[in-house]
């Protein structure tokens, strides 16, 4: 079967996969600046915009006029709300940690909103696939995370409980400080960030890659029948990009938990 579909590729024009230029650059559609920074407005922040007005549109309505039974999409978010509280706040912080359950539940609906994007119709592009938008996110909860400690511990103490944490010999603390500073202060926050836009860049580019390849086939009547594979594979590719923004958005929110609760810990 392979060696057909290459003796057959090769009696037409060489397919040419797009390149990450062209899938992820996107022309400014409103130029301006603030001094030296360039705020141009493109495709990717209008996505972002967007988002941000379907989550917020989401709760809103959702909460407007609560009902002591909830129905609709009360329900549902109160079901998530649950969800987060319970599998993720008190199953790693602890019911004093309830606190954050509100925070938690927003960015896991955020972060699944925006990778979402990429199989919705006409928009179909993963905002959390540029950089910046996961940096945010993790900076978020970079902010979080040390002020629980902070919160919990005073600034000194926080920062003591990182730099020198306890059960170690004192020798190690001239390696294990910088270590420990660099792991709460830098790298949390860069694999959150990361682990988001890794999956979703690679994730986009192959969609892309595999629906243009398709539509190659397609359009010559001698592959259509390698075509119609193709896109059968197109729509499981799709499915599992929405079950991957799942995983990532709960991974992501999981993740964010552990670290509050690892500045809060005595024991760290």
């Amino acid at each position: 079967m392979v060696a057909a579909l290459t003796a057959v590729l090769a009696a037409q024009p060489g397919f040419e996969p797009p390149n990450a230029n062209e899938v992820f650059q996107w022309p400014c559609i409103v130029h301006f600046s603030l001094g030296g920074l360039n705020l141009c407005i493109n495709r990717v922040v209008l996505l972002e915009f967007l988002a941000t007005a379907v989550v917020a549109a989401i709760f809103i309505v959702a909460f407007r006029r609560p009902r002591i039974v909830p129905r609709g999409t009360q329900n549902a978010l109160e079901s998530l709300y649950d969800f987060v509280g319970r599998d993720i706040i008190e199953s790693v912080i602890g019911r004093k940690g309830i606190m954050w359950a509100p925070y938690v539940t927003i960015l896991f609906v955020f972060a699944f909103v925006l990778s979402l994007l990429e199989v919705v119709p006409g928009l179909q592009f993963p905002v959390s696939s540029r950089m910046a938008v996961p940096a945010m996110l993790a900076f978020a909860s970079w902010l979080v995370y040390n002020y629980a400690g902070i919160r919990q511990k005073g600034l000194f103490g926080y920062l003591r409980s990182i730099a020198f944490p306890p059960g170690v010999p004192a020798f190690a603390y001239i390696i294990m400080t910088p270590i420990e500073l660099a792991t709460a202060l830098v790298i949390r926050p860069f694999t959150l960030a990361i682990r988001l836009f890794a999956n979703f860049f690679a994730g986009h580019l192959l969609l892309v890659v595999v629906f243009v390849g398709t539509a190659y086939l397609v359009a010559n009547p001698i592959t259509i029948g390698f075509g119609i594979v193709a896109v059968i594979a197109s729509v499981l590719l799709v499915g599992l990009e929405v079950f991957i923004a799942l995983v990532q958005a709960y991974v992501f929110s999981l993740l964010t938990a552990v670290y509050i609760t690892l500045s809060v810990s005595e024991e760290h």
